[in-house]
């Protein structure tokens, strides 16, 4: 393992330079400093900036680089202009010393590792919506691809997929209002318990089962006083998520969902989605109940058919459950099921995905969602990483392919993608579908085309202003308690962030 140090003797694109040398040392020790120290570093970067461009060094005690990052759009060469470009628009100003610099870093880094990285210098989680808009601003699919190549290095496979998804994307959102509607987002933050890996607000239900009723109080609290101020907006996805919305019992799910639909008009959603998720939380009673309301959609989420895996992560329900768990969704009539699966969990080859997989073509979901897996800071299996150290996690080309082969012989195409930090391999997450049988939500809130406003704990609204060019986020506190309490804080910051979208 290395130890690196990144030197920032200029800040502009301080992200996107620590993030792509990352991804490619991942695992290894990465530290961004301000000023010169003393500290025995196995590798140095550099990055300055004079009136003449950006500066990238590169010492590894053996052999020294230099790259220039001042750029000009379309720059085909490692060594970027020296010279800073001159337009009138600062933002594309920035963009462009942003794209310019990052190629010539990229260069750098691959000819001193030997590695390419699938999605190239692309250090943001949202590829697709970069395709999408060069796709609405009238250039042809080979146009988009050819630019992705040669301005950020993608490789062919990545940039086909981008460009499928985005042509697919914009037409199952044909009849989204962008201008006029919004969507809904409805946090419930309990979990029969925690998964190794996660990092989202979630609270094990065992230990904070007496704060279920308080929270849904203050919950449909929120939901009330949403609804008037959206009352004259189109409202055309629900997604339930979390946690675990059904850890909450039926008589709690039919309060729920009796607040969302008594109080915002759900006759004509496009969607409509529960997130069912742990197949230890899911019984015919609570489907039977979740029936009862217009929801066109459920998520039963395995993440791996291989119970020894299940066991290692902490997801405390059995491979047969999760097979009980789907049948019992067909019985109760649901019939737009998704699936959402995790590669790169611990101690998984591509066998074992394999199985899972065949596992999974055996039930026949109508979607699936394939993550790669991403630890962040909050996950358990971050913060506890010495006790894992000794875990394998294996992520490769080999098995996106399998997981995308499969998904075409269960008759679906990819129709969402999504990045995140620190996944393993540096790839993506992707969402498959039948023809029909796409998560409409998922794409709006991957796209950023409409205000998606969230409520409960934790839950962080978009709001997206000038056709999309500038997304404000309205934040709702985390903790549970602390959303209880005050509730009325969060209503108010909701009245404040709406209004001014208004």
């Amino acid at each position: 393992m290395y130890k690196i140090g990144i030197l920032f003797q200029n800040r502009d694109f301080e992200h996107d330079v620590y993030e792509l040398i990352k991804a490619f040392y991942p695992g290894n020790e990465i530290v961004s400093l301000y000023e010169e120290d003393d500290a025995d570093y196995d590798i140095r970067f550099r990055v300055s900036r004079d009136e003449e461009g950006y500066t990238i060094s590169y010492n590894n005690g053996i052999e020294k680089k230099t790259a220039h990052g001042a750029g000009i759009e379309g720059q085909s060469s490692g060594e970027a202009s020296d010279a800073l470009i001159s337009c009138n628009d600062a933002h594309d100003i920035r963009r462009k010393n942003k794209d310019a610099i990052k190629y010539a870093l990229y260069q750098m880094l691959s000819k001193a590792t030997g590695k390419i990285l699938p999605w190239g210098n692309l250090t943001g989680i949202r590829p697709v919506k970069m395709a999408m808009g060069m796709l609405e601003s009238g250039m042809k699919n080979t146009e988009i691809a050819r630019y992705m190549r040669n301005q950020y290095l993608v490789s062919p496979e990545k940039t086909a997929l981008a460009v499928t998804i985005a042509n697919r994307e914009r037409d199952i959102l044909k009849n989204i209002d962008y201008e006029n509607g919004y969507s809904l987002y409805v946090g419930i933050p309990f979990c029969p318990s925690i998964c190794l890996y996660c990092s989202f607000s979630s609270y094990p239900l065992e230990r904070w089962r007496k704060y279920v009723e308080a929270y849904l109080d203050a919950l449909v609290k929120e939901i009330r006083a949403v609804s008037g101020m959206m009352k004259n907006r189109k409202l055309d996805t629900v997604y339930i998520g979390g946690g675990t919305p059904t850890t909450l019992e039926p008589d709690q799910l039919r309060r729920l969902l009796g607040a969302i639909t008594e109080y915002f008009p759900c006759e004509e959603l496009e969607e409509f989605t529960v997130e069912a998720g742990r197949p230890d939380s899911i019984t015919l009673e609570k489907l039977q109940a979740i029936r009862e309301f217009p929801v066109t959609r459920i998520s039963v989420n395995p993440q791996t058919m291989n119970q020894e895996t299940l066991d290692i992560i902490g997801r405390r329900h059995t491979v047969e459950q999760t097979k009980n768990a789907f049948h019992l969704a067909r019985k109760a009539g649901f019939d737009n099921i998704n699936m959402d699966l995790i590669v790169g969990l611990p101690g998984e080859d591509i066998t074992k995905v394999q199985h899972t997989l065949d596992e999974v073509k055996a039930l026949g979901p109508d979607s699936l969602t394939v993550h790669s897996l991403a630890v962040k800071r909050a996950a358990r299996l971050n913060i506890f990483r010495d006790k894992y150290q000794e875990m394998t996690f294996e992520n490769n080309q080999e098995i996106m392919d399998l997981t995308m082969k499969t998904a075409y012989e269960m008759g679906m195409g990819p129709y969402y993608l999504y990045r995140q930090k620190n996944m393993k391999g540096n790839f993506e997450n992707v969402g498959y579908s039948e023809v029909d049988k796409a998560g409409i939500y998922n794409i709006l809130i991957m796209e950023e085309k409409q205000p998606i406003i969230a409520l409960g704990a934790g839950g962080s609204s978009k709001l997206v202003f000038d056709h999309g060019q500038r997304i404000e986020r309205v934040e709702n506190v985390k903790d549970v308690v602390n959303y209880i309490t005050r509730i009325d804080e969060m209503i108010e910051r909701k009245r404040e962030g709406i209004a001014k979208w208004l």
